[in-house]
């Protein structure tokens, strides 16, 4: 079941995802947070093999309580948002990307109901795509969201 209701949740024939590419995800012009972990940091910094500290000083900007990546000016792209010569958008640090960016599009707020999928997918090609996520894989990102 799912942690909303006590009923079966709307999704539970599952939902397809294909994540495309596009770096839309990770771009401006808003501004938005990518939440970290104290994991997270550790990971990523061993990644670019910098330490902790420089890590958290260099691309961690603290938000109330929580961290977040901090983002490219004037753009809100996230700071590890990279572009080829050809305009394209790739994440440098794809491989040990935060659970925000792991977890994406199964997050809360997409799985309230159908219109709040519906609306995440105008703006990401990747939804309602490719590779169909059974009920219990979408769950088990729900639950490491909630772990933040």
């Amino acid at each position: 079941m799912s942690r909303f209701d006590n009923k079966q949740p709307w999704y539970v024939a599952g939902l397809a995802f294909e994540c495309q590419g596009c770096g839309r995800c990770c771009a401006g012009p808003e501004e938005g947070y990518v939440w970290v972990t104290d994991e997270d940091v550790a990971r990523i910094a061993e990644f670019l093999g910098i330490s902790e500290k420089r890590m958290r000083d260099s691309y961690v900007r603290r938000v109330g309580k929580r961290l977040s990546l901090r983002e490219s000016k004037p753009s809100n792209d996230c700071v590890f948002l990279d572009r080829d010569e050809e305009g394209k958008r790739t994440c440098a640090i794809y491989s040990v990307r935060p659970v925000q960016c792991r977890t994406w599009p199964f997050w809360p707020g997409n799985l309230r109901n159908p219109e709040d999928w519906c609306e995440a997918a105008h703006r990401c090609q990747g939804m309602n795509r490719g590779r169909l996520y059974s009920f219990n894989e979408i769950e088990t990102r729900l639950i490491e969201t909630s772990d933040e």
